[in-house]
């Protein structure tokens, strides 16, 4: 009978490592995992309207420094023509600059036509516009509602969104530290071209 119940016990102790188990693989609640979502999609939508606020100063700041340059050098290169050296150092790469982060700040929009077929066998994303924006108002119903009557492909659709959003992201801010860098570069240069044109010039110019 003792036996018996050794057995018992070892047996219910077994099921119990099973759903112990089960629980911590399990997902959390619906409530958690909303929250998860929505705080993803916020940190998302912050870093790319902090990446396209970046992209638009360096545009802002390259074509100004661009304006200024040309409107002031350029009448003065046929009195001073040792002017051309820092100008276009500064000129190409605040031009570079400003290529970079008007690429950055670009929209990009999907040219690829999507069906409601396509969508369905996961070769789209029905929640990203550029997707979606080629249906007819009744397929994409009909999609949305397929998606919303299954949760476990809405929290799929869901994740596949984030990370087309931060494969975007990571684009921009790529690009975006090539604008830095290269208006980092183009005054670093341009202001040690300057002086030492100058300064060969104020050595070895005739008196």
């Amino acid at each position: 009978m003792n036996q018996k119940l050794h057995e018992a016990e070892d047996q219910l102790e077994q099921v119990a490592r099973v759903v112990e188990k089960k629980k911590e693989k399990a997902p959390g609640s619906a409530r958690g995992i909303e929250t998860l979502f929505r705080s993803a999609y916020r940190v998302q939508m912050d870093l790319t309207g902090l990446a396209d606020n970046k992209a638009n100063m360096m545009i802002s700041i390259n074509g100004i420094i661009i304006s200024i340059i040309i409107a002031a050098v350029a009448p003065k290169l046929d009195s001073n023509p040792w002017l051309l050296v820092p100008a276009t150092v500064i000129l190409t790469g605040t031009l570079v600059s400003i290529i970079f982060a008007i690429i950055a700040a670009r929209p990009r929009v999907s040219s690829t036509h999507i069906a409601l077929e396509d969508l369905e066998h996961s070769k789209g994303n029905i929640l990203f516009f550029g997707d979606f924006a080629t249906l007819t108002p009744d397929e994409f119903t009909h999609g949305m509602m397929d998606l919303i009557g299954d949760q476990p492909v809405v929290y799929e659709t869901m994740i596949h969104n984030l990370y087309g959003l931060g494969s975007v992201l990571r684009k921009k801010f790529m690009l975006l530290q090539a604008a830095y860098t290269s208006f980092m570069i183009a005054l670093v240069l341009g202001v040690t071209s300057f002086i030492a044109v100058f300064v060969w010039i104020q050595k070895f110019s005739p008196i």
